[in-house]
């Protein structure tokens, strides 16, 4: 058996901060970072850990193993992306998402409309239990409907992802609850009537920001600019009510318990339904010429799900809105999303991520000091593993013992897990949900994380009610509640 030297914390920094310095100077130098440059990267900082893991003993074949360990770890996730690619398409092709757009505008108030996403976006991802497939559905018409009426779609997106990631970590649908809950040893409703402690804060500050935001707003233009949107939706696209059926039926499934790939499959075979039942104008529009319908319907449906479309129009403001990469459209994130596989993999093999975990767990004497270290270890195993999952299970797994040692309740763990790991994984351009989002709603992640508040907010507010001791449970109370 190969003997594998344990590395320094010197040594496992050493890739970190390469590839901190790479994405720092891609950030000053490309104007679209996600096209190539930060995979190159990822791979660079990869080729130095994997270098470091030579000198310490690790063989190529091990630490090939746990790369093809983490890249099979992502495949789920990728295939959703690939089939929110279809999904997005379809629903363009169809009139779903001009249809919500159109109503949207109707409905909603300017001033309160971010304060809304939020609460719209709450409520979908609580009942789906997903932010992935809010944020893909609705999340993309709320957009929509935030840049009709001149809100900058980074602050429309920050609001979006705040209230998707809300009913992400709460809901009892959710995989991250579930797992988080599992991980630290601690019942699923337990986790999480304790997380609402610190999440209902969080959500109360963030709605507060929006509103605030949306009061302040100069939307002096607004109302001829929403006149002549809703126009040009309508000479473009059928606009019916029917249509919603299609959005419905998907979150019905989803509240179902129908598995996020099946689900997403379901609404692309909708939106392609719904798209020769309602648009044949677009259909032969997208078809090549083909005065066949069923000949226009099929290149027009395959097209939309695989590639780029642009709905012809005379109106700036709908070619911008409307317009769908597919499926295709979605490449340059996976390539994102498997390079950054490829460099958590080596780290993990060759046990420098755990080196630095451990050099976090060493200064954690108090409560708040290790409540505050499992937060930043999950932040960074969202930074350096770029996946929320494993941000929940591996420093869960490591602080576990800790935790009990220091006589706070699993659930202390579990809340933490989720406060920081869950949600802080879609402000990591390179994490799959970082990419994932800026790709879908087509905003850099760095551009909508300033006003991403949930996310940003609540690892800061699980840090500061451990350093304040509220609400901090302890094995002692347990012999005084029993029922708790």
């Amino acid at each position: 058996m190969q003997n594998h030297r344990t590395p320094t914390l010197l040594e496992s920094l050493i890739p970190i901060v390469l590839l901190i310095f790479l994405l720092s100077l891609n950030v000053m130098l490309f104007d679209d970072t996600l096209e190539g440059s930060n995979q190159i990267a990822l791979m660079i900082a990869a080729a130095v850990a994997a270098v470091t893991g030579s000198r310490l003993g690790y063989s190529w074949q091990e630490i090939r193993k746990k790369m093809v360990e983490t890249i099979d770890s992502a495949m789920p996730s990728i295939i959703i992306l690939l089939l929110i690619g279809a999904l997005s398409g379809t629903w363009l092709l169809s009139g779903v998402i001009p249809t919500l757009i159109s109503y949207g505008l109707d409905i909603l108030h300017p001033k309160i409309f971010l304060f809304a996403a939020v609460l719209i976006s709450m409520l979908v991802s609580l009942a789906t239990g997903s932010s992935w497939s809010t944020i893909a559905t609705i999340g993309v018409a709320l957009l929509g409907i935030g840049s009709a009426m001149g809100i900058d779609k980074p602050v429309v997106a920050g609001a979006i992802i705040s209230g998707a990631y809300f009913g992400d970590k709460i809901s009892p649908l959710s995989d991250t609850t579930n797992l988080a809950s599992a991980v630290a040893g601690t019942g699923l409703f337990t986790h999480i009537r304790y997380m609402l402690y610190t999440t209902v804060p969080s959500i109360t500050l963030t709605l507060i920001l929006f509103l605030i935001i949306g009061f302040t707003y100069d939307f002096s233009p607004v109302e001829n600019d929403i006149q002549s949107v809703q126009s040009a939706i309508s000479e473009v696209f059928n606009i019916s009510p029917w249509l919603l059926l299609v959005p419905a039926f998907l979150i019905w499934v989803i509240i179902k318990k129908m598995p996020p790939i099946p689900a997403m499959t379901v609404g692309i075979t909708l939106g392609l339904i719904f798209a020769i039942l309602f648009q044949p104008d677009i259909i032969y529009s997208l078809s090549e010429g083909s005065n066949n319908y069923f000949k226009a319907s099929y290149i027009a449906g395959m097209k939309s799900v695989y590639g780029n479309i642009s709905i012809p129009s005379d109106n700036p403001a709908i070619k911008d809105l409307f317009t769908s990469g597919g499926m295709a459209g979605m490449l340059p994130t996976i390539w994102l999303i498997l390079s950054a596989m490829i460099f958590g993999g080596v780290m993990q093999a060759t046990g420098m991520l755990q080196r630095i975990t451990r050099a976090l767990l060493s200064i954690a004497k108090s409560d708040a000091s290790l409540i505050t270290s499992t937060a930043f270890s999950s932040i960074f195993f969202n930074f350096t593993a770029s996946d929320q999952y494993i941000s929940i299970v591996v420093p869960g797994e490591m602080f576990r013992e800790a935790y009990k040692k220091q006589g706070l309740k699993p659930e202390v763990l579990s809340r933490t897990l989720e406060d920081a790991g869950t949600v802080t994984s879609v402000l990591i351009p390179w994490n799959t949900g970082g990419a994932t989002q800026a790709r879908v709603l087509g905003v850099d992640t760095v551009n909508y994380l300033p006003y991403a508040f949930f996310n940003l907010i609540s690892p800061l507010m699980t840090i500061l009610f451990a350093y304040f001791n509220i609400k901090i449970r302890r094995y002692k109370q347990q012999k005084k509640h029993p029922a708790n």
